[in-house]
């Protein structure tokens, strides 16, 4: 193979990885992790309408002290005019696009990579990119919002009337339906009923404790709709892995202190409450709820207590 050729094939290779890498960009050369200053400043100049909006008491995963919303109406990108977006701040840096309208030939038309497929979802994963063609959405996310599966969470503020009407904690416990020991028939119908959507698995046999998932989105906690993944063994439910952000960790630390009294143990990575059965996650944002047995069996074996 000539030099030129070698050359050639080289950049056919790493275009897709190159040409592709920051899909966001697409806005006017916005960037995930930037200010909010800054995104507002590229998008005025393509977008009809720039909304921006504060959240007194944040609730999105991600946001510690700040949470904001940008909202845009038609915006202008080189593929086409998009309906409307939505820019989701943490502490004034971004994390989470979500586009409606138009999104197809905004996203897709010009690509050469092939999607997978997850759900209802069209994934780009090196883009971290989800499309729904049946709701003509996509999202664009940062790592964290990877972790915490907000490709599932419609921002309500996109629709500039939405007005936040939670009552003040009143979901700061941890949902009561999610009883350890009850079957899988028995929480089925509840884990679907408190979802937007659900999706069951069977798992790979690295769990001794586990063999059914069934992986719940949207469900109520903090105020938020998260996904929850509830463990079967032997067809009882035995664990729960609540997907959180680092952002609220304080806000989560409270409400388990509040419900379950302080931690029973600590260290750089958790916080363990209720006699070894609920545990707050540092390390990576989750909140993990045990049967009794399993939880005093990682106190002697994990935590060596």
């Amino acid at each position: 193979m000539n030099l030129h050729k070698i050359i050639f094939t080289i950049i056919f290779l790493i275009t897709p990885c190159m040409f592709y890498a920051q899909t966001e960009s697409i806005f006017n050369g916005v960037k995930l992790n930037e200010s909010l200053e800054k995104t507002v400043q590229k998008l005025k100049e393509i977008s009809k309408t720039v909304d921006t909006i504060s959240v007194d008491n944040p609730n999105f995963p991600l946001a510690k002290l700040k949470e904001e919303h940008l909202v845009c109406s038609q915006v202008k990108t080189s593929n086409g005019i998009i309906d409307k977006v939505v820019f989701t701040f943490a502490d004034d840096t971004l994390k989470y696009i979500e586009v409606r309208g138009n999104v197809q030939k905004v996203f897709v038309s010009k690509r050469i990579d092939t999607a997978r497929v997850y759900l209802n979802y069209d994934v780009y994963v090196a883009d971290r990119l989800f499309l729904d063609k049946n709701k003509d959405a996509a999202w664009i996310l940062t790592k964290e919002a990877m972790h915490t599966n907000l490709y599932a969470w419609e921002n309500p503020y996109i629709d500039l009337s939405y007005k936040d009407e939670t009552e003040p904690n009143s979901s700061d416990q941890i949902p009561a339906f999610l009883k350890m020991g009850a079957t899988i028939d028995e929480l089925k119908p509840i884990l679907e009923a408190r979802s937007n959507f659900t999706n069951t698995e069977k798992l790979d046999g690295s769990d001794p404790n586990a063999q059914i998932q069934i992986n719940c989105f949207g469900v109520d906690y903090l105020g938020f709709p998260r996904k929850i993944e509830a463990r079967f063994g032997d067809n009882k439910l035995n664990v729960v892995w609540i997907l959180t952000g680092k952002g609220e960790e304080d806000r989560i630390r409270r409400a388990l202190m509040n419900q379950y009294g302080n931690p029973i143990f600590s260290n750089d990575d958790w916080e363990i409450f209720n006699n070894w059965q609920v545990g707050l996650r540092k390390d990576k944002p989750e909140v993990l709820l045990m049967e009794k047995r399993i939880g005093l069996a990682y106190k002697t074996s994990y935590f060596k207590q």
